[in-house]
């Protein structure tokens, strides 16, 4: 079942989204060679405790930390550890959420560690702009198929690929909501769009092809081929005004 949500309820994922973009700020100011995942991870916990809200990703499912920290060819769900340091070159990707008054803000971002590649930073742009070309179709009467081949549109044209094993989803009182949100699909296909409508849309984009492959840890998802991966998540709300993007928050990335 779909739930949609009235202004209310919209303005309660304002402010969970807020805490979780703001998280997502603190942990790249600490990205740098030497830091360890572990202590990203920390770091965005303490934030969002500090904020009165709870990290979502924290026991969820068995997951164990408020952030999923994950290198390189590691497309999501990474493990923070101790162990686990960035090195000049890497790309890493962070995703959290953070629950505020009973509602949840999910979001993720790639963030390069000191310099890389060209190919690294256009797979970091591409997949952002990915995103943004899907919420051009978050509109009323469009359908759930528009957002999705904007997104595969985008990123098959820049030489990249779009993983389909993970997709988005909807999100408001639990992380994981109907509907799902693929980030591939056929124009005027699938679930039709309405207001009050919240998801979160989160393109996961390969280097090289599509396929990937789950880790003994039983939550690590790596690309098939060892290609490097970048992800790009926000919570956004369809409204009787148009879309907002509730995990946004000011000095964006």
């Amino acid at each position: 079942m779909i739930h949609l949500k009235n202004a209310a309820q919209i303005a309660a994922m304002k402010d969970a989204g807020r805490i979780t973009g703001e998280a997502l700020l603190v942990a790249r100011d600490l990205v740098r060679p030497g830091i360890t995942t572990y202590e990203i991870d920390e770091a965005i916990r303490r934030y969002i405790e500090k904020c009165g809200a709870t990290p979502t990703f924290l026991g969820y499912g068995g997951f164990p930390a408020s952030a999923c920290v994950s290198i390189n060819d590691e497309v999501i769900h990474g493990i923070p550890s101790k162990t686990r340091v960035l090195q000049e070159g890497d790309i890493v990707k962070i995703d959290t959420g953070a629950t505020y008054h009973g509602y949840v803000g999910d979001s993720a971002r790639t963030i390069p560690v000191g310099k890389v590649s060209e190919t690294a930073m256009k797979l970091i742009d591409v997949t952002r702009q990915s995103f943004f070309a899907g919420v051009e179709q978050v509109q009323a009467g469009n359908r759930l198929g528009d957002v999705g081949s904007a997104i595969d549109t985008l990123v098959r044209k820049n030489g990249f690929s779009t993983v389909k094993r993970y997709v988005g989803h909807g999100i408001g009182t639990d992380m994981h909501e109907e509907p799902d949100v693929p980030n591939y699909g056929t124009p005027g296909r699938g679930l039709r769009l309405s207001a009050g409508m919240t998801i979160a849309i989160e393109p996961m984009v390969n280097v090289g092809k599509d396929a990937v492959l789950e880790q003994k840890d039983g939550w690590t998802v790596k690309t098939a081929d060892g290609s490097l991966s970048a992800h790009y998540e926000n919570t956004v709300a369809l409204t009787s005004q148009g879309v907002l993007i509730l995990t946004q928050v000011e000095r964006d990335f």
